[in-house]
């Protein structure tokens, strides 16, 4: 085989291998991710409350949130029917996520979708929904895809809200991205709400980037009345007496 045809071959699989990730690539998207038109639902996680406890008792029992066994079939059949009847429900978002972590699968058994399809879908069902752009943010950051997850923090902080939790769990996720002055003011913001986990604290701790937070600043108070500026000054005697 002389070098020219060597080289040849060389380029042809390079340009599979390069069509092969491209696909991969765009594996997540609206057509790769479905439709997210159900047969119950789609609700939304947050308002609809009073359609939560058919599903959850059906398909996300204590048994599935542990990914201990499936109820009605398998695990990720139970986490699949939650997220297509409620797609951000953020306790069965972060099951299935745990599930592809566990069975070492982009697609769980029993799955419709990928683990970033249902995150994505959560995304586009509802985009002010801050506790889904962390989840994804999350996913992204621990897949090596740091500027994306970014991205989705920046959203969260533009979007605003008060929620310890959510800024716990931001200070967490910057702190992975070893942007330590935004996980410092994350934690203290959480802190200052009264979150009652210290594992943030202490992981700045040992990374000697802790420092409390500087005390807020009080106005001072206003002055008391000056009694003798009250008091009627003597009018002036210009005659003299």
């Amino acid at each position: 085989m002389n070098k020219r045809t060597t080289s040849a071959r060389m380029l042809l699989i390079l340009g599979l291998l390069m069509a092969h990730s491209q696909s991969l690539f765009a594996e997540v998207g609206d057509i790769a991710c479905g439709s997210l038109k159900n047969a119950y639902g789609p609700f939304d996680y947050r308002s609809d409350k009073d359609k939560l406890d058919i599903v959850e008792g059906a398909h996300l029992t204590p048994d599935v949130v542990n990914l201990i066994r499936g109820n009605t079939g398998t695990l990720g059949g139970d986490i699949d029917y939650t997220l297509r009847a409620f797609p951000n429900h953020p306790q069965a978002l972060m099951a299935m996520v745990r599930l592809g972590e566990k069975q070492h699968q982009s697609t769980p058994v029993g799955a419709h979708y990928s683990v970033e399809c249902y995150l994505y879908r959560a995304s586009k069902f509802k985009p002010d929904d801050s506790t889904v752009k962390m989840i994804y943010a999350n996913y992204l950051a621990k897949n090596g895809r740091g500027s994306e997850a970014l991205k989705y923090l920046d959203e969260i902080v533009e979007q605003g809200g008060e929620d310890a939790n959510l800024y716990y769990n931001m200070g967490l996720i910057y702190l992975d991205l070893k942007q330590y002055d935004k996980a410092l003011g994350f934690a203290h913001r959480a802190y200052q709400m009264g979150f009652p986990l210290p594992g943030l604290r202490d992981r700045l701790k040992r990374m000697k980037k802790w420092s409390e937070p500087l005390p807020t600043a009080v106005p001072p108070a206003d002055p008391e009345p000056d009694e003798a500026a009250d008091t009627p000054t003597p009018a002036s005697n210009p005659a003299g007496n």
